[in-house]
């Protein structure tokens, strides 16, 4: 997330493509770049950014990281239809998954005649594939799934399974014979989504490392701590990843411009100042407010400092 003084948000789900290029800015000079291509309401956008501080590429690739961990958790969150999720009638397991049962004989009834299947029921998502063919199939995490219910079809009881609004609000209904299995079926669905809400499982896995227990104030902002994003993000978890930043020299600091609205956001929020007594200013010629301790007349009247 990149903020402003009207802050824009850039979600990783309408970034297209993220790169690192080397530009000539007119005020770093020759520096690397950060560009992330983006597409929101079929309008594109793109952003460039430049790290202020010189020598540290480790903050493009942080974000570079933390972008391909969440594209690759995608199956943790999304509903899919029709992927490359079964090799041979097994399902490719996903990383932190387990697979709790395997149910053969499953009829999917999105058609008039049915399709044979299975079901593959994992602590993450509901999987069902048809034995006919592999890339029929539909993988439904627990993220996504509104409802699950056992009702009467025209063909029969069926397991009645509605997707969220989000995920395009399916409503899937599968048979299984006989009645009391499919109610067994559903007992385990319902009970590992409660289980899965309790503790959702996004895929992604981070390790905070190096925490300073003296806090903020006696921090060292040379050895800044990094959190590592390990679901194919690919970050190492030496003591060599630390982001060491230069110090920065003092004629880079210009302190001469303070922020006037901060001084007279803080001289009102200090409260009281209605009860003070009025006293003459020689400097207006006019009775005004005792200031404050720390305020002078100068300051709180200009709108850009001299």
């Amino acid at each position: 997330m990149f903020a402003s003084i009207l802050p824009p948000t850039v979600g990783f789900n309408c970034i297209i493509n993220i790169t690192t290029k080397t530009v000539n800015s007119k005020l770093r000079g020759l520096t690397e770049a950060l560009y992330i291509l983006t597409k929101a309401n079929n309008t594109r956008f793109e952003f460039i950014f430049t790290n202020l501080v010189p020598g540290t590429p480790r903050l493009f690739t942080s974000v570079m990281g933390v972008y391909k961990a969440y594209n690759s958790s995608k199956m943790y969150r999304e509903l899919k239809l029709r992927g490359a999720i079964i090799q041979s009638k097994q399902l490719r397991i996903l990383p932190q998954e387990q697979i709790f049962s395997r149910v053969n004989g499953v009829w999917n009834l999105s058609s008039d005649q049915g399709n044979l299947g299975t079901f593959v029921i994992t602590n993450v998502r509901l999987v069902w594939f048809a034995n006919m063919n592999e890339l029929f199939n539909i993988s439904l995490p627990y993220l996504q799934i509104a409802s699950v219910k056992v009702r009467e079809s025209k063909f029969g009881m069926a397991l009645v399974v509605e997707s969220s609004e989000a995920s395009g609000g399916y409503v899937l209904g599968f048979r299984i014979d006989p009645v009391e299995k499919l109610h067994e079926v559903h007992k385990e669905i319902s009970a590992l989504y409660t289980v899965y809400s309790q503790c959702p499982v996004f895929g992604v896995e981070f390790i905070l490392q190096d925490k300073d227990p003296r806090g903020l104030e006696d921090m060292n902002m040379n050895n800044v701590p990094r959190a590592f994003l390990l679901a194919g993000a690919g970050q190492p978890q030496t003591d060599e990843d630390r982001l060491d930043l230069p110090e920065m020299d003092e004629e880079e600091i210009d302190e001469s411009v303070s922020d006037a609205g901060d001084v007279l956001a803080a001289y009102l929020a200090d409260g009281h100042h209605n009860d003070l007594e009025p006293v003459f200013s020689a400097e207006l010629g006019l009775a005004v407010e005792k200031l404050k301790d720390g305020y002078t007349l100068q300051t709180l009247w200009e709108v850009i400092p001299s």
